[in-house]
């Protein structure tokens, strides 16, 4: 089939990637030329693992194209997705709707009879109502608008896309459910299951899930906080925990708080659409305080750990990408905790793989290194922020030699307290008993 995705970021360049890894035919189409021109030379505007062999095999092919010409783009396209950014709007947290309906009032303009219209974009719950009603005033009323929230976690999101635990199609209509199960058909062989629901439903169901999610990783970020209250170990108690199936493990790692392009946007949004129905979400709404705090709390624990005071104090961070095998500060817990050592007085040298050029557009006064032991020279102490792959195999002597101070504060639980002290090393955990 031939496909059109109109946005080049994150959602729409790995779908378009992945849709015409599956032999459909994929224009990808933005605005911004020097994305498209980019792409066109195999620059890829987003670090993603695999993205950039997937992108360049598939144009090699014919099948993946890119353009600014949204006329040239949606040409013959039996299916238009919308993946656009909607970011959180200032003030009311409600995800800015701007752009999908920007897209939607050009792609009237062109668009033939009988195609169906696909919100890729994380949206609230009437936008595919609000899209038909902005295509009737364009005049267009011959087709069909459908829902299909993405469900992929950055750095793992070309196996997400083709290996997916549901797929969810939000259709009011024979045609658009035919379509898009033809669109996904490749999918079948693996056995994906396929959801069809009303459009409300899928565009709610995005929201539901990250925001269960995000419930998920503030309890035990809560529970790690009484474990260090009463000499628990929060890795053990999320084992035991997560090995019944009603709870299942994942997302029970204690750490510094939530972030990214996702949870903290959509937790907000969901919350201003159950304001806007009078129905409290009083779990959501305490798990964005809770997270909120935490992250702001982080500061405090690198503190106690080099005796009361950072005035001074030189301290090494590793990692600012909000997670690993992403370049995405959204939201990153690095943010509150950088900034505040700085404001507190600290010298702060640090170090992320990939994060370094969006990090360098948000931190000013701090210091970046080529390497993690780079990072550590002369620090009071070391703070482990983003569990990349690379700092779970440090090598804890070479790390501490060069310190001033013998501290490592581990806000991702990487090593234990035993790993840390034969290295010379005082550790800090999240929820791993208590300080010594």
């Amino acid at each position: 089939m031939r496909i059109a995705m109109i946005g080049t970021g994150y959602v729409g360049l790995v779908s378009g990637a992945c849709f015409a890894d599956f032999g459909h035919e994929v224009c990808c189409i933005d605005k911004d030329a020097g994305k498209i021109d980019g792409l066109n030379q195999g620059k890829m505007p987003i670090w993603e693992p695999g993205l950039e062999a997937l992108v360049k095999a598939n144009a090699e092919r014919g099948r993946l194209t890119f353009t600014k010409d949204l006329t040239e783009g949606v040409k013959g396209a039996e299916a238009v997705f919308i993946a656009v950014g909607t970011p959180a709007r200032r003030g009311d947290g409600h995800a800015d709707l701007t752009f999908v309906f920007q897209a939607v009032r050009e792609l009237a303009k062109v668009i033939k009879p009988g195609t169906v219209v696909v919100t890729k974009s994380t949206v609230p719950v009437g936008t595919g109502d609000k899209i038909e009603a902005i295509l009737r005033e364009e005049g267009v009323t011959d087709v069909s608008v459908a829902s299909n929230p993405e469900f992929l976690r950055e750095g793992a999101a070309i196996a997400d896309f083709k290996h997916p635990d549901r797929i969810v199609v939000g259709a009011e209509d024979d045609r658009a459910q035919e379509v898009l199960r033809e669109i996904y058909r490749p999918l079948f062989l693996n056995r994906a299951p396929i959801l069809f629901t009303g459009r409300r439903t899928a565009e709610l169901t995005k929201y539901a899930a990250n925001a269960f999610l995000a419930v998920k990783i503030s309890f035990i970020n809560e529970v790690a906080d009484l474990c260090e209250a009463v000499d628990a170990d929060v890795q053990d108690v999320a084992r035991g925990i997560g090995l019944d199936n009603r709870i299942g493990p994942k997302f029970l790692h204690a750490g510094p708080g939530y972030g990214g392009s996702c949870f903290p946007k959509d937790t907000l949004a969901l919350l201003q659409t159950a304001d806007e129905a009078g129905i409290d979400q009083r779990i959501v709404r305490t798990t964005v305080q809770v997270n909120d705090d935490r992250k702001a709390a982080m500061v405090e624990r690198v503190q106690r750990a080099v005796g009361g005071s950072l005035s001074g104090k030189r301290i090494g961070v590793l990692g600012l990408a909000f997670k690993p095998n992403t370049d995405d500060m959204r939201d990153a817990p690095s943010i509150p905790l950088v900034n505040a050592l700085v404001e507190r007085g600290a010298q702060v040298r640090a170090f992320d793989p990939v994060a370094r050029g969006q990090a360098e557009k948000i931190f000013t006064g701090i210091e970046f290194t080529k390497d993690a032991y780079s990072a550590a020279e002369g620090a009071d102490a070391v703070v482990i922020v983003t569990e990349w792959d690379e700092f779970r195999a440090l090598n804890l002597e070479k790390l501490a030699a060069p310190m001033a101070g013998k501290v490592l504060v581990d806000l991702r639980n990487v090593y234990s307290r035993d790993e840390a002290a034969e290295a010379g090393l005082a550790y800090h955990g999240v929820g791993r008993g208590r300080a010594e």
